[in-house]
């Protein structure tokens, strides 16, 4: 029979949760050199739960199972830590997914803003790749009262910013797919009346359909490099390695779609893609795979939202994952 693999991510945050559970996390770590609060603020501790749940049925009815399951516990899906390898990319370099080779991958997220006993899922992107970059540009220091003495970065960064805001607007065909290019940290100076010498500047691009994500690559270098120029200024962009697009194989999800819905009793609903990132993406890069959503929400509760010291799961929404799963193996071996 088939091989299929599921996977549960299992790291927590660098949050201090604020909720007021009983089993509320007092746990502290050293995070970027700094002790900071830990907690499960993205509901990877109901992954575990949940597929733990799905391997003590499916090993109590194992008799009945047409072939294996390789139950696939990862970390570091929220990115592993500076300077390290990690996630899914790690284990499947590693070989998780052979010895024996897995056909197909199935994965969830529970989600807080979601109600309780509803499940969301689409063929195709379901969520974006990501990519992190820095640019470094590099003027000539002068007084401020006197910047025709000097090459000035902070002007260079502005226009950087708004030119490449057209790289969305004017480049992208957005009746196809979504792209994000965001620009989240800018540093540079140190005094009000220096223009300094250099400005450093992180941001991250999102993009749902790869040939978009290289042209989102190359206009902005392009953007960069030429802005820079007309100032006088050196800039450099560096794109970091980041997560392909979720993107779940369309035959396979159309061959599951019915047993989603059955699982969820008729409440599995065609979501939109969302442009969060998912190292799921890296089985999918591998094998047919298909990523879904669970609802958390409590109906009597404000979703805090994901990564925030308030974030809460109503935990009988765990109930919907551990059929799902486990009716995704059955129906998939059985087809």
């Amino acid at each position: 029979g088939p091989v299929i693999g599921l996977r549960a991510d299992i790291d927590g945050l660098p949050v201090t949760e604020r909720t007021d559970v009983p089993f509320k996390s007092e746990a502290t770590g050293i995070y970027q050199g700094k002790e900071v609060g830990v907690m499960h603020a993205c509901g990877h501790d109901t992954h575990i739960a949940m597929l733990m749940g799905v391997a003590k049925i499916l090993t109590e009815n194992k008799d009945q199972i047409k072939g294996t399951i390789k139950f696939i516990f990862q970390p570091a899906e929220e990115g592993a830590p500076q300077g390290e390898e990690g996630g899914a990319e790690l284990m499947v370099k590693e070989g998780v997914l052979q010895d024996p080779e897995v056909d197909v991958i199935f994965g969830l997220h529970i989600n807080d803003a979601t109600p309780v006993g509803t499940l969301r899922y689409r063929s195709e992107g379901i969520m974006a790749s990501v990519n992190s970059f820095s640019v470094e540009i590099k003027g000539k220091q002068a007084h401020g009262s006197a910047p025709w003495n000097g090459v000035d970065p902070i002007v260079t960064a502005a226009q950087i910013i708004n030119n490449a805001q057209t790289i969305v607007s004017r480049n992208m065909e957005l009746t196809k797919q979504a792209a994000v290019v965001t620009f989240g940290v800018i540093e540079g100076g140190v005094r009000h009346n220096i223009i300094p010498e250099s400005v450093k500047m992180e941001g991250t691009i999102r993009a749902l359909d790869e040939e978009m994500r290289q042209l989102i690559f190359k206009r902005l270098e392009t953007i960069i490099q030429n802005t820079a120029e007309s100032n006088g200024a050196e800039a450099t962009l560096t794109i970091h390695d980041g997560y392909p697009i979720t993107y779940n194989d369309p035959q396979l999800t159309e061959m599951m779609a019915p047993t989603l819905e059955e699982a969820a009793d008729g409440n599995a609903v065609i979501m939109d893609a969302i442009t969060g990132a998912e190292d799921f993406s890296f089985f999918q890069k591998e094998i047919p795979g298909l990523y879904f959503f669970i609802g958390g929400k409590a109906p009597d509760r404000e979703a805090a939202g994901h990564h925030t010291p308030d974030f809460y799961i109503d935990e009988s929404g765990m109930k919907l994952g551990v059929r799902t799963l486990s009716y995704l193996v059955v129906d998939y071996m059985n087809r």
